[in-house]
């Protein structure tokens, strides 16, 4: 039998966690948790999108996104407007608000990634994050 630090998926799956602590960690004194800051960021980059397609992208259960938004809405992060090409579905935008949220937590945010990956040279973290997007939906195919 493999020993457990055999397993990729299992080093993968620590990785998340510790990733997820540090993150929510620094995200606490918002009142927010790394999903939130999902969705912002995944905003930060689209000129709106419709819950369904957050739930798709990010990997969320639908009901879990309305949730979020919700959140984000009463903080002023985030909006929902009508769709220009469906007045009756709504998409969820980034704020003025939120996008200065973000701006904030940027040099916080590469303070996690540089305590999660120091034991990496800087080789090491570009190798990472490059085979990291390919195993991922996100990334480039």
């Amino acid at each position: 039998m493999r020993e457990l630090h055999a397993d990729t998926g299992y080093l993968l799956y620590r990785l998340g966690l510790r990733s997820g602590q540090l993150f929510n960690s620094f995200l606490q004194e918002s009142g927010l948790r790394l999903r939130h800051y999902a969705v912002l960021r995944f905003l930060a980059t689209a000129e709106g999108a419709l819950q369904r397609e957050l739930s798709t992208r990010l990997g969320y259960d639908p009901s879990a996104i309305v949730g979020l938004v919700d959140d984000l809405e009463k903080l002023g992060f985030a909006a929902r407007r009508p769709a220009p090409d469906d007045r009756r579905s709504r998409i969820v935008v980034l704020t003025e608000d939120g996008r200065a949220f973000l701006r904030g937590t940027d040099e916080a945010g590469l303070r996690v990634t540089n305590e999660l990956l120091g034991p990496l040279g800087p080789a090491e973290r570009e190798t990472l994050h490059a085979l990291l997007l390919r195993v991922t939906e996100d990334g480039p195919h």
